[in-house]
C-alpha cells in the first residue's frame, strides 16, 4: 500500500510499505479523505539546517553524548546518522470505510464509514486504528467533513477544558485550523469570541464564522480587549498558537483578567514571570490531546472504554459529539478547507502546509477509489533497494519486532556475520519494517508474522517484540521448523516456559534466550575468579532502573513488569556464575497497587542455591538517573569481584587489580556470534530453553514470596 513518510529529517515522501494486520481490539479502515494537523505534523519536519537546530536546542548534544556514554561512539554515529534516512509516520486524522477488523471488535461492522484518530495511523491507503479512536459517522456527513473529528475533539477538549460559561469573554490566541474550530465551540457555549491571529486572512475567516470581535496587530491588543471587556480583561485566553518563544503566553497573561484562566493546546514556551501570575492569580491549564483517555495504553489500545457515569467526555465520545455537531449544521467545515490534493501529490500538500503564503487552514488528501486497491492487501514487500536472496550455503535470519533494542544491537550483529543473511523484517509497523528493511538490507519486510512462518528459506527467528508476545512467536517458529533466538524473557508463565522445553525437545529446533551477560567480558572474567572458590559463594546484585516506571509498557505488573521482563537476567546470571540451582527465594517489594512507584518492580529478594551459596538481588526503579545502573559483588573464600555498569571490574585479592573501559561492552556481539555458529556447527547453544524458564519461574516465585510474605521454593523438576 501507498504511504506518506517523513524520511530523514524533512524529505516527504509516498512510498510502498506493508498493510497492517488488525491487532486485538483495532479496525483496518480504507480512508477516502484524511487531514493534515498543519501544526503537529509541520513541528515534527525540520526544514531549519541541523547547526540551528543544535544551536535553538543544544538539548540534542547532551541527549547524544548520554547515549554515547552507554552505547559507544561507533554504535552511536550510526544511529545519528540513520537519522537522516529513517522512515516516520506523519499524520493521524481520516475517514473512511472499515474493510477489516480483529475479532475481539463486535460492535463494529464491516463497511461502516467512520472517523479515525491515533497517533501513529498515518497517512495511507489502509489504516489501523483503535476502537475507542473510531467514530461512528452521521449519515449526513460526507467523508471530506468527517476527516476533521480527531482534530475537532482536540478544539473540544480545549474548550471543555476552559470551563467556559455563558457570556465569558474567551480570547483564541492564534487561528489557524485548531484555533479557528476552538473558536466555532467557545461560541457554541455561549461565550463571547475575540480571535486574535497575524494574518488578516484567518481572522476576517474566523469573523466569517461568527467570532464576535478580532484583532491582528499585536500592538493594539491590549487596547482593544479592555475596550470590548469595559477594562475588565478576557474570562479566559486559549493559547492555540505554535511558537518556540514563550510570546504568545506572555501576550495571554496581558490581556487576561484577574483570577482569569488561561489554557494552553499550542506548542508554545512556557516561559511565564512568576510575580503577575502570583499577582493575578491566574488558573494555568493544559489541554492534552483529544481529551479523557490520551496517551493510556489500556483505553487506546487495549479498547477500555471509561464509565460513562465518571468519565462524561472521553476521546471517543468527543469525537462522537464533534460528528453530530457537523452533521446538525452547528459547526462549518466546508471554509475551512482551503486545498485538496491526491495522495500521491502529498510531497506538494506539505509544501502548502509549511508555506507562510500559501494561505492555508485545511489541507486534506483524497485517497484512490476503493475498487483501484487491491482485495487481497501486500503483507509482505520486496527490498529493492537489495540483491539479497536466500542462500543454502548460509543461514538466512529473519528478524520480527523492529525495536530499538533491534536496532540498536541484534541487526547490526547479524550483518557482521560470516555465512548469514539477512532475509527479512516483520513488524507490526509497516513503516518500520521498511525503514529497518532498507536500512539494514533485508530482502523483503512485511507486517504479518505468517509471511516469516512460511517462508522455508528462513532458517533462524529473531525475537525482539514485547515481552507478552516472545512464547507464542517463540512456539509457532519452532513448529514452523526454525531456530529462535527470543529475547529475555522468554516467557511469562510458568505454562508457557513448559511447552517451550517441551516444543524444543520434540522439534529438535535449537532456542536461545538473550542473556548477553552471559558474554560480557567483565561478567565473563568476574565467573572466572569465581570459579576459583573453594566453598560457597555469597552474590549481592543491586539493579537501578529508572526508566521502567509509570505507564512504560514494561512497567506494567500484568505482564510480569520489570521482575520478570528485566531481574531475569540477574537470575540468569547469578545461577551462571555459581554452575548451581537456585532452590529457595525470599523477598520484600514496595507497597503495591500504586500507579507510581509501582511496588512489584522495587523488591529486595535473597536466593538460596543448591551448593550452600545464598545471593542478594535488589531491582529498583524508583532511584536517579545518574544512578549506577548496575553493580554486581562475588565473595567467596579468597575471593572478592566487583563489576559496574559493564565499564569497572575489581578483583580484590592480595593485590587489588582494577579495570575500566570508557564505553561499555554489553555482550551482544558474542551471544549473536555464539548462537549462529553453534547452528552452524550442529552443538548445543550455550543458552538453553532450560535457562529461560529457570530464569522466569524464580521471578514468579520471586513475586508471589513478595506477595505472600513467605519464603517460596523453585523447582524445575517439572520441566
Amino acid at each position: 500500500m501507498q504511504q506518506v513518510i517523513r524520511k530523514g529529517l524533512k524529505e516527504i515522501i509516498v512510498d510502498e510499505v506493508p498493510e497492517p494486520v488488525a491487532s486485538p481490539h483495532h479496525v483496518l479502515i480504507r480512508p477516502v479523505y484524511s487531514l493534515i494537523s498543519s501544526g503537529t505534523e509541520s513541528a515534527s519536519i525540520h526544514r531549519d539546517s541541523l547547526f540551528k537546530e543544535v544551536a535553538e536546542q543544544p538539548s540534542h548534544l547532551k541527549k547524544v553524548w548520554d547515549v554515547m556514554k552507554l552505547a559507544g561512539p561507533i554504535r552511536t554515529i550510526a544511529e545519528v546518522r540513520a537519522k537522516f534516512t529513517e522512515y516516520a509516520v506523519l499524520g493521524y486524522s481520516g475517514a473512511g470505510p472499515i474493510v477489516d477488523k480483529h475479532s475481539t471488535i463486535r460492535d463494529l461492522s464491516l463497511g461502516e464509514r467512520v472517523a479515525y484518530g491515533g497517533e501513529g495511523t498515518g497517512h495511507a491507503q489502509t489504516v489501523m486504528a483503535g476502537r475507542n479512536l473510531v467514530a461512528r459517522i452521521p449519515d449526513a456527513v460526507p467523508f471530506e467533513h468527517a476527516c476533521f473529528a480527531t482534530l475537532g475533539s482536540i478544539a473540544m477538549n480545549a474548550v471543555r477544558t476552559a470551563g467556559i460559561g455563558l457570556g465569558d469573554v474567551v480570547v483564541v490566541l492564534g487561528l489557524g485550523l485548531v484555533g479557528q474550530l476552538i473558536a466555532q465551540l467557545v461560541r457554541l457555549q455561549g461565550g463571547v469570541v475575540i480571535g486574535i491571529d497575524l494574518k488578516p486572512d484567518r481572522t476576517q475567516l474566523a469573523e466569517q464564522l461568527g467570532a464576535d470581535h478580532t484583532v491582528t496587530e499585536p500592538g493594539s491588543l491590549r487596547d482593544s480587549v479592555s475596550g470590548w471587556t469595559g477594562g475588565r480583561g478576557a474570562d479566559c485566553v486559549i493559547v492555540a498558537a505554535a511558537s518556540k518563544s514563550s510570546g504568545p503566553c506572555r501576550q495571554a497573561l496581558e490581556i487576561v483578567r484577574d483570577r482569569g484562566r488561561m489554557v494552553i493546546v499550542g506548542a508554545v514556551a512556557l516561559d511565564l514571570p512568576w510575580n503577575e501570575m502570583y499577582l493575578k492569580e491566574i488558573q494555568l491549564f493544559m489541554s492534552r490531546a483529544y481529551g479523557p483517555g490520551s496517551y493510556d495504553p489500556a483505553y487506546e489500545k487495549q479498547g477500555i472504554d471509561y464509565p460513562i457515569t465518571y468519565v462524561r467526555w472521553t476521546e471517543n465520545r468527543n469525537m462522537e459529539e464533534f460528528l453530530r455537531l457537523i452533521a446538525a449544521g452547528r459547526v462549518q467545515i466546508q471554509p475551512l478547507i482551503t486545498h485538496t490534493f491526491a495522495l500521491s501529490e502529498a510531497p506538494g500538500a506539505y509544501e502548502t502546509v509549511l508555506n507562510p503564503g500559501s494561505g492555508s487552514i485545511a489541507v486534506l488528501l483524497r485517497y484512490p477509489e476503493s475498487t483501484a486497491i487491491p482485495l487481497r492487501p501486500s503483507t509482505k514487500i520486496p527490498n529493492s533497494a537489495t540483491h539479497a536472496t536466500a542462500s543454502k550455503s548460509s543461514l538466512n535470519v529473519a528478524l520480527v519486532g523492529a525495536g530499538n533494542l533491534a536496532r540498536w544491537a541484534h541487526l547490526p550483529e547479524i550483518k557482521k556475520q560470516s555465512n548469514v543473511t539477512l532475509r527479512a523484517i516483520c513488524s507490526a509497523n509497516g513503516v518500520r519494517a521498511k525503514s529497518y528493511s532498507s536500512r539494514f538490507g533485508a530482502a523483503y519486510c512485511c507486517s504479518d508474522y505468517g509471511e516469516v512462518l512460511r517462508d522455508p528459506a528462513v532458517d533462524v527467528v529473531v525475537i525482539t517484540s514485547r515481552n507478552q508476545h516472545h512464547a507464542a512467536q517463540a512456539m509457532a517458529a519452532l513448529d514452523a521448523g526454525k531456530h529462535v533466538f527470543v529475547e529475555k524473557p522468554m516467557a511469562i508463565t510458568e505454562e508457557e516456559c513448559r511447552k517451550l522445553v517441551q516444543a524444543v525437545s520434540e522439534t529438535g529446533r535449537m532456542l536461545t534466550v538473550g542473556f548477553n551477560r552471559r558474554f560480557a567480558p567483565y561478567y565473563r572474567e568476574q565467573k572466572r575468579k569465581l570459579a576459583q572458590r573453594s566453598g560457597p559463594a555469597v552474590i549481592n546484585c543491586r539493579v537501578n532502573s529508572p526508566g521502567i516506571a509509570g505507564d512504560y509498557w514494561m512497567a506494567d505488573p500484568k505482564i510480569g513488569g520489570a521482575i520478570v521482563g528485566e531481574a531475569c537476567h540477574f537470575v540468569d546470571l547469578m545461577y551462571w556464575m555459581l554452575d548451581s540451582e537456585p532452590v529457595e527465594v525470599s523477598a520484600y517489594s514496595l507497597p503495591t497497587g500504586n500507579t507510581e512507584p509501582i511496588g512489584e518492580n522495587n523488591i529486595a529478594a535473597s536466593f538460596r542455591f543448591a551448593d550452600g551459596s545464598v545471593a542478594n538481588l535488589t531491582y529498583c526503579t524508583v532511584g536517579t538517573r545518574t544512578s549506577q545502573g548496575e553493580r554486581v559483588e562475588v565473595f567467596a573464600p579468597g575471593v572478592g569481584v566487583f563489576t559496574e555498569d559493564f565499564k569497572r571490574l575489581t578483583v580484590a585479592g592480595a593485590v587489588r587489580l582494577k579495570k575500566s573501559r570508557y564505553w561499555p561492552e554489553k555482550g551482544y556481539a558474542g551471544q549473536m556470534s555464539a548462537f549462529l555458529t553453534s547452528i552452524q556447527e550442529g552443538v548445543p547453544p550455550q543458552v538453553t530453553a532450560r535457562d529461560g524458564a529457570r530464569a522466569t519461574i524464580a521471578c514468579l516465585r520471586m513475586l508471589e514470596s513478595a506477595r505472600l510474605c513467605q519464603p517460596r521454593k523453585i523447582d524445575l523438576d517439572a520441566l
